[in-house]
């Protein structure tokens, strides 16, 4: 009883980060973390403190999001499992990377890999069972994105998109908003303009994914600080300040 409430306190509290609303997940995440630890269910421990570095990450605290991250990847439930210690690791390097701390964030990140390798032959628990190879290669993208390396993030959006189910549109439509985000960075202006158009026809109506759309707002500053030209990146930036 106390897991099933626990998670469902995580499900409203990532709806709330998938809305940009962190101080609303971060109200869910509280309850949620004395009724996992009532559980005693290490599963569902450590997916508290997962939403809660995402929330941290969300509201730019990364020396909170770091402090998660370490949880997450020394827990019982990491040690165990694999794919769990992956993810932790992985959160961990994207809040070093946000720390301005290039190496430790790719150490952490080749341990994110290792671990990753290992879990080939684990069955995933029905939470985790999102962390797949296009999850990962997602989660990869934001790591070298805050290390500024563009074009590695590109790579692995592609990878990303190319391993996501065509029914998941909305987790394509992000994903395609941060490929249009990282073209942008690397100055590729007309490319990122038309991935940009695809990422918003993909959302569906009144979907709530704030972090969709800013990115693509973000993309759009990047590109108008270019001062490009461009008939169809100007249409573009005319057509997305409709819906940004």
């Amino acid at each position: 009883m106390y897991r099933l409430a626990s998670d469902a306190m995580c499900l409203a509290a990532f709806a709330a980060i998938d809305a940009s609303a962190p101080q609303r997940a971060r109200s869910h995440l509280d309850k949620a973390l004395p009724l996992a630890g009532l559980a005693r269910e290490g599963e569902g421990m450590y997916r508290v403190w997962d939403h809660l570095m995402l929330t941290s990450s969300q509201r730019e605290n990364h020396a909170e999001a770091a402090a998660g991250a370490e949880v997450m990847k020394r827990s019982s439930t990491a040690r165990r499992d694999p794919l769990y210690a992956s993810l932790g690791h992985m959160r961990h390097a994207n809040a070093l990377a946000r720390l301005h701390q290039p190496t430790e964030s790719l150490r952490a990140m080749s341990f994110a890999e290792k671990a990753f390798g290992r879990a080939d032959d684990v069955r995933p628990s029905a939470w985790i069972s999102f962390y797949d190879w296009a999850e990962y290669n997602a989660l990869a993208s934001y790591v070298w994105t805050a290390l500024g390396e563009h074009e590695r993030a590109e790579s692995c959006l592609h990878h990303t998109l190319a391993g996501i189910p065509d029914d998941m549109v909305r987790n394509k439509a992000l994903y395609t908003a941060h490929l249009s985000l990282s073209q942008a960075r690397q100055g590729e202006v007309e490319l990122a303009a038309g991935t940009g158009r695809r990422a918003y026809e993909m959302l569906l109506p009144a979907s709530g994914s704030l972090r969709t759309t800013r990115t693509l707002a973000v993309t759009r500053q990047v590109i108008e600080a270019t001062g490009t030209k461009a008939a169809e990146v100007v249409s573009w930036i005319e057509e997305s300040r409709r819906w940004i």
